[in-house]
């Protein structure tokens, strides 16, 4: 937690209110996001009870689980899940534009440009908290590898068609979801504590309501109290007004309220069961109808607010302008989809179960890099960050105070000035360090040279600037800051660059899965119709 988050928390606990931890939004919010506020059952990882799914914040559609330990119903669920989600992701897989990617040719090994097609926009997922997240990335992981009756007539408990498609773009999401900075998968939770600091802890963040109580608390009410009461207010019946947010629920619920009428419903389904004759059963079937409607009535008591608070903090983010470098992040979010979709229309097999080294050790490289690259840009979207890396040491501010021309040695000089700056702050330079500044857009690098002077309340650096000159004996016009100039310098790259490259996977040593030429030990699945959009 940087200085100032933490004297923003500090703010909020004076003030009641929460205070802004960004000046512009840091996440790309898609014009039509897709919902989705799941609940679970306890005591069972990943079994659904219900939820709520759309892309209408007015007409939500509820899907419910009555019986969650049964298989036919917990397929019924995902198999309604699908008909929704999967018509919403095959409207953004048509409309392409066309774009350049650097790739090896087979032939010569050398790197060239080729044109392709990305996708012109990407589905956007929306979940309340972290939780749903892990639920998403949960349910994609037990759904990819199910068989339907086409793929394998005699298997026990066949998956309704496009269930196995449905399960491998959740785990693209949910996947994709762990890069620093991707926005195809999101938490509101997440989303509204990265731009508003309160003062409350990190895990009491991941309440929705008492998050938003901080934020936009009740006219005559401080966030503290308005939280207090989204935690823990409960009605006469012991219910709490504000139900979690997330597939956990409330274990008053699930005690008073769940578990009766789950009761219920399975005595009317046996009743049904053993009925001898036409008539009884016209009678039991209204009983069971009525013992699945009151479930139903119970999952959307308890997840409506929590879809309304979604659209809410929505509704807040989308206040803040959208940062600079916001839609570079989402051209690389497209691209992620486009490749996902290229995988599925060439028939490829679904994700592994497990990952081979030299995959997980990309993958992981991959979200080291990302996350750098994040921070960089976070930092020169927005002053406030700047701020707290300013606090930090790790970049410095102030007004350049004298320039002096001087000229690299060698056969041919190329211009290298002398930039001095006079600063509040206090960097941590250590001799001959890179900083460097956005130029344009650009980081154009400088090095340190010395302190010319340094005191109490800041310091006198002096620079050279190496790049992004030009190529002339003189330097062009506005690459080099001017006397009475407002400069930023950074300590940090603003790019970040790739590792060591990896062995393929087929090469990798024994140690990782090796040695090379073993044959595969989990067969991919055959093609259907069900795999491909």
């Amino acid at each position: 937690m940087s200085l100032i988050t933490s004297l923003a928390r500090l703010e909020a606990v004076a003030t009641g209110r929460a205070q802004p931890a960004a000046t512009v939004r840091h996440r790309h919010l898609s014009q039509r996001p897709l919902v989705l506020v799941p609940l679970t059952t306890a005591g069972e990882a990943g079994a659904p009870l219900g939820a709520l799914v759309g892309t209408d914040r007015d007409a939500p559609r509820l899907l419910v689980v009555p019986q969650p330990r049964d298989r036919d119903l917990r397929f019924a669920f995902l198999a309604d899940l699908a008909d929704i989600v999967l018509p919403y992701i095959e409207g953004y897989a048509d409309a392409v534009e066309a774009a350049e990617r650097t790739e090896t040719d087979p032939e010569t090994g050398k790197r060239v440009k080729v044109e392709v097609e990305l996708c012109a926009d990407a589905p956007q997922l929306i979940v309340p908290s972290r939780a749903g997240i892990e639920f998403v990335r949960l349910l994609g992981r037990s759904m990819r590898f199910r068989r339907t009756a086409e793929q394998e007539p005699d298997t026990p408990y066949p998956a309704p068609p496009r269930v196995p498609l449905l399960g491998r773009w959740l785990t693209h999401y949910g996947e994709r979801a762990r890069v620093p900075g991707s926005s195809l998968l999101l938490a509101a939770t997440e989303l509204l504590s990265r731009h508003w600091a309160t003062g409350q802890s990190g895990l009491e963040d991941q309440h929705l309501g008492a998050l938003l109580a901080w934020i936009d608390p009740p006219e005559g009410s401080s966030g503290a109290a308005a939280a207090r009461e989204a935690e823990l207010a409960r009605d006469g019946d012991g219910q709490l007004l504000c139900p979690p947010a997330g597939p956990a629920t409330d274990p008053a619920f699930d005690n008073k309220l769940l578990a009766p009428a789950i009761e219920r419903y399975d005595r009317a389904r046996t009743a049904l069961a053993a009925a001898e004759d036409g008539l009884e059963a016209d009678s039991r079937l209204g009983a069971l109808t009525r013992a699945e409607e009151e479930i139903r009535e119970l999952v959307a008591r308890v997840t409506l607010p929590t879809w309304d608070r979604v659209w809410r903090g929505l509704d807040l983010l989308r206040e803040l302008p959208e940062g600079s470098r916001v839609e570079e992040r989402w051209t690389r979010d497209r691209w992620s989809f486009t490749g996902h979709r290229d995988r599925v229309l060439a028939g490829e097999p679904p994700q592994p179960r497990r990952d081979d080294a030299v995959t997980a050790a990309n993958k992981l490289a991959a979200r080291e890099r990302e996350q750098a690259r994040l921070e960089a840009q976070e930092a020169l979207d927005d002053p406030l960050v700047m701020a707290g890396r300013r606090l930090a040491g790790e970049a410095f501010a102030g007004e350049v105070t004298d320039v002096t021309m001087a000229y690299s040695e060698g056969k041919r000089p190329s211009p290298r000035p002398l930039v001095t700056v006079r600063t509040d702050d206090r960097p941590h330079l250590a001799e001959r360090a890179k900083v460097y500044r956005s130029l344009g857009g650009r980081p154009q690098a400088a090095e340190f040279v010395e302190y010319a002077d340094e005191d109490a309340d800041g310091a006198v650096v002096v620079l050279r600037i190496v790049d992004k000159m030009g190529r002339g004996k003189e330097p062009e016009e506005g690459s080099v800051p001017v006397k009475g100039d407002r400069v930023c310098f950074t300590l940090f790259e603003h790019e970040q660059r790739g590792g060591a490259k990896l062995p393929d996977p087929e090469d990798t040593p024994w140690t990782h899965g090796g040695p090379p030429g073993e044959p595969v030990t989990e067969a991919a699945d055959p093609l259907t119709e069900e795999d491909v959009l």
